[in-house]
């Protein structure tokens, strides 16, 4: 299991997504992350939390992250946010969730000329990605 959090703000979003996410803590041990959309573009950090805590881990990342929009997640298995950039534009994807059926969805994919993924953990695609790839195909988010 594992959770996520995102935000809005007219003005800096960090401390409450820094806040808002390590309150998931308790929801997974393996992998976290974060990532802020400023006027730019995106900055992302994912760490290992397995061995130590979530803001442990992210107190200096948060000095350098700025921006209105972002999103977080504790994760059991995959790093996550993911970046992903396609015809509908940039933006940062988490998923917390089980795809049952990811085997039949990957099959799928290919068959809709999907030519690959490229986030793999332990051998099997990330459902993050996955999620992705099936958004993309639509002509809107």
């Amino acid at each position: 299991m594992g959770g996520f959090f995102g935000v809005t703000s007219h003005g800096d979003c960090v401390a409450d997504l820094f806040y808002g996410t390590d309150y998931h803590s308790h929801l997974g041990t393996r992998r976290g992350g974060m990532a802020v959309r400023n006027d730019k573009d995106f900055m992302r950090y994912i760490h290992d939390i397995s061995n130590a805590q979530f803001r442990s881990k992210f107190e200096l990342d948060v000095l350098k992250l700025t921006g209105s929009s972002g999103i977080g997640v504790i994760s059991d298995y995959e790093d996550q946010p993911l970046l992903i950039s396609s015809h509908l534009g940039n933006y940062a994807i988490v998923t917390v969730g089980a795809i049952k059926n990811i085997k039949e969805l990957v099959k799928k994919a290919f068959a809709n000329r999907v030519t690959h993924f490229s986030e793999m953990v332990g051998g099997e695609i990330n459902p993050t990605e996955l999620v992705a790839t099936i958004i993309n195909q639509g002509s809107t988010i």
